[in-house]
């Protein structure tokens, strides 16, 4: 299976905007990234108790004042900068949003872009956040997920849309444009908690763990306990065994770490590119990285030295 790579846009903090989001995306699309990503905050309490998952502390690592632009916005401005590279949301937290609306939201941003979109999916993890919105489905995150997604999919390919569930029914409805992708654009979920594998498995078209973010490592080995939980889990839900894509998302930094003292995914190109390998032997076909640098400038050089001195290294 051929190996693709995306990255991550600057949508939050600093560098946010509409020039940087422009910027980097065409230098993505330009330098042959396969798909571009962008996260999903909605409004940011200032005053936050639970536990962030990508944090040793659970400590969340944006601040409730600085700009977060809202992810289905952001990726239709991006489709009208871009020709082709595939556009994703890493990850839209599904219950925030009306489930028709989402669904028509995304079947437009389809069409628009001639069928690049890429739904990465998830639960959300910040209670405050949905209180905030005046949602009271934090404790049943999980079970709103799994309806939504199966109202998109009813939106997305049948003629006579039904769906009767407990948290939202249809019926006796229209619903056009329909996707360009066959049979709807591809659903990934993201989390690698078993609650998400489980997801993956019954809902997903692929499944986007974040890695090597303390307490979420999944090095190799943890890795690949994961994957064979989900492959038994995807035959028992029905599906064929390979029926679910396999996508790593983590960061990369560029150093002169001895083997000895590094840590995964840092180093020289030679070593972050044997590092790809180990996952890409684990059946991992899709690689999302996401760049340091503190100016736009340096997080396309980033992109470029990756671009030319790693990506040809791993093979296809």
């Amino acid at each position: 299976m051929p190996v693709t790579f995306g990255t991550s846009l600057p949508s939050r903090g600093d560098m946010a905007g509409p020039d940087q989001l422009r910027s980097v995306a065409q230098r993505a699309e330009d330098l042959g990234y396969d798909h571009v990503w962008v996260s999903d905050h909605i409004i940011l309490p200032k005053n936050v108790a639970s536990f962030y998952p990508y944090a040793t502390d659970g400590v969340p690592t944006f601040k409730p004042d600085e700009p977060y632009y809202e992810p289905l916005a952001a990726l239709n401005f991006i489709a009208g900068c871009t020709k082709k590279v595939r556009l994703g949301t890493h990850v839209l937290i599904i219950p925030y949003r009306n489930p028709v609306l989402t669904a028509k939201i995304l079947s437009t941003l389809d069409v628009l872009s001639e069928g690049r979109v890429i739904l990465g999916a998830g639960v959300g993890w910040m209670e405050e956040e949905f209180q905030a919105m005046g949602l009271d489905t934090y404790k049943e995150r999980g079970a709103v997920t799994d309806e939504y997604l199966q109202i998109y999919k009813e939106l997305w390919t049948k003629d006579d849309a039904s769906f009767q569930g407990k948290f939202y029914q249809i019926s006796d409805t229209g619903f056009e444009p329909k996707p360009i992708q066959k049979p709807h654009p591809p659903v990934w979920i993201g989390g690698h908690s078993g609650p998400a594998v489980r997801r993956a498995a019954k809902f997903g078209d692929g499944w986007m763990p974040i890695g090597l973010r303390p307490p979420a490592i999944l090095e190799p080995e943890e890795l690949a306990e994961k994957i064979a939980q989900l492959r038994k889990l995807t035959v028992a839900a029905g599906r064929p065994e390979d029926a679910v894509a396999l996508t790593f998302s983590t960061g990369v930094i560029f150093n002169d770490q001895s083997d000895r003292s590094r840590a995964w995914m840092q180093g020289n190109p030679e070593q972050i590119a044997s590092d790809l390998q180990q996952y890409q032997s684990l059946g991992v076909s899709n690689f999302i990285i996401n760049f340091q640098g503190r100016t736009v400038p340096e997080l396309q050089e980033n992109m470029e030295r990756f671009s030319r001195e790693v990506i040809s290294l791993i093979p296809e």
